[in-house]
């Protein structure tokens, strides 16, 4: 009875190890296939604060709450048993849609560019506040709506790094990637806002030092923005890029790759210093072709029917 004791303690033991290690191999993936994702959510990021500008200040959490639980449910009951599905009968497919996303990011980045360089203000992708009586749920309907976008490529990006995964752990590392990359953009958004707000009301203050710390965080807050905006940019450029390098590769056009692969073996290896060096370089050229991609695009789209701008008003 004793041995039977110790041999059920035994056993417990061991599944307790079991999930430990389940729960770490869960959360590494998870952190893993985040990180792969960050230019889509740095994007996402600097684009979402716009949908409350203009608003009441005193709806504007409100409104970034129900935005945040619309994309949240975007990701959990809409794309992730889509892309749990896909990727249990059609695995191959994930990496063709992976290349689609991968140039649709190279494609948004460099319409970003273009219209920067052109000074065009006309920018569909920067969130315009409707007028009217139902102004706020037209305002969130609208940012759920492009969210769903954003969402499906950060989902499809990470699906791709667990694809080897058994389906239950896929399912569960792509839920906890949903929640932590919801929290941590609409958090950041929350945030800004927040301080945003925070900076107007120690303006009003009597204190100098408070005003003048006041007028630092409204006055900041613009460019802290377009900073995000810059490295979201250069983010997508990038990921893209790799993304495309990495799909050729895998559905057998290889000469790309392999010349991105000779030019880092060309550069010194030399410590931590040559690492960098390695990294900088395989960064740099998937930027390259993720610009090329891109801009072509992006031109090609312009003189299509449906791409043409309207006129300014």
């Amino acid at each position: 009875m004793a041995g039977g004791l110790v041999g059920l303690f035994d056993d417990v033991a061991a599944l307790a190890k079991l999930a430990a290690a389940s729960v770490d191999d869960v959360g590494a993936a998870a952190g893993k296939a985040s990180m792969k994702a960050a230019g889509v959510v740095v994007d996402d990021t600097a684009v979402t604060p716009g949908y409350v500008h203009g608003l009441a200040a005193e709806r504007e959490l409100p409104i970034i709450k129900r935005i945040a639980v619309g994309s949240l449910r975007n990701k959990l009951v809409f794309i992730l048993p889509a892309a749990i599905l896909l990727s249990a009968v059609a695995p191959t497919l994930v990496e063709v849609i992976l290349m689609i996303g991968g140039a649709y990011l190279c494609y948004e980045g460099a319409h970003k560019i273009i219209h920067a360089l052109r000074h065009d203000d006309h920018d569909h992708d920067v969130p315009s506040v409707v007028q009217g009586p139902d102004v706020e749920e037209a305002t969130i309907q609208g940012a759920i709506r492009t969210d769903f976008i954003l969402s499906a490529e950060i989902m499809v990006i990470a699906l791709k790094e667990v694809i080897d995964e058994p389906v239950v752990s896929r399912a569960i590392i792509l839920a906890v990637v949903a929640v932590l990359i919801t929290a941590i953009v609409y958090g950041l958004v929350a945030l800004s806002v927040t301080l945003d707000d925070v900076g107007l009301a120690m303006t009003e203050r009597d204190s100098e030092s408070s005003q003048r710390l006041g007028r630092a965080l409204v006055g900041g807050m613009p460019k802290l923005l377009t900073g995000l905006s810059t490295v979201g940019i250069a983010a997508m450029l990038w990921v893209g890029g790799h993304i495309l390098l990495v799909g050729a590769h895998e559905l057998g056009w290889h000469t790309p790759y392999d010349l991105v692969h000779d030019l880092e073996h060309a550069l010194p290896h030399a410590g931590a210093i040559g690492g960098v060096i390695t990294w900088l370089a395989n960064t740099l050229a998937s930027a390259v072709v993720g610009l090329a991609v891109g801009t072509t695009i992006a031109l090609v789209v312009e003189r299509l029917p449906f791409g043409k701008a309207e006129p300014a008003h």
